[in-house]
């Protein structure tokens, strides 16, 4: 499966088949969250933090892949990624793009 971030692939005609996307939300671990919370008092990087996004985001795409996929697709183009706070101490992390067949 090929994910790219633009609208087209070089050299390949796409028939598109619709919107793909997956989700997760990720809450976080109260240990984790108070050893972390020492960290800001004297700056840094929240380590186990961008370990948890970058497992959220590793998900979301699996999860989209899965849906383009069941669709016969190719590729996703246009992926993109959002985040947001659904609730204190808990993210929402969203991979989208457009499924695509190769016509050539």
């Amino acid at each position: 499966m090929i994910l790219v971030n633009t609208d087209y692939i070089s050299g390949k005609e796409l028939e598109m088949l619709g919107l793909v996307k997956g989700s997760t939300i990720q809450s976080k671990n109260i240990g984790r969250d108070i050893s972390q919370s020492f960290k800001t008092i004297v700056g840094g990087e929240l380590k186990s933090y961008n370990e948890m996004m970058n497992d959220a985001r590793a998900l979301a795409t699996k999860r989209m892949v899965g849906e383009a996929e069941a669709l016969g697709a190719d590729a996703v183009v246009n992926v993109r990624y959002a985040s947001s706070a659904i609730m204190q101490g808990a993210a929402e992390v969203i991979a989208y793009g457009t499924a695509v067949r190769f016509r050539n």
